[in-house]
């Protein structure tokens, strides 16, 4: 039986323990992925979208576990990406 994860109550608690403790003996099971986003946006736009597209965008992102700007901001670097 693995352990349970302690509660730390700040970065500098979590990079300790991080450092210091065998993961594997710790059930991970609970953990879900996030994603950080480093770079600043320094533009905003505005698209119109059928109303349609806007809610499948929605539902999308939220099964992906991101907000809907981001997945579509996602999408964009994705679509850009493979056509270089």
């Amino acid at each position: 039986m693995k352990k349970r994860l302690p509660v730390l109550k700040s970065d500098r608690a979590a990079e300790a323990f991080v450092a210091e403790a065998d993961l594997s003996a710790y059930n991970l099971s609970g953990l879900r992925l996030a994603r950080y986003e480093l770079k600043p946006k320094n533009r905003a736009i505005s698209v119109r979208l059928p109303d349609e597209l806007l809610k499948a965008v929605r539902l999308r992102a939220k099964r992906a576990g991101v907000p809907y700007q981001r997945f579509i901001r996602i999408a964009l670097e994705r679509a850009i990406q493979d056509k270089r």
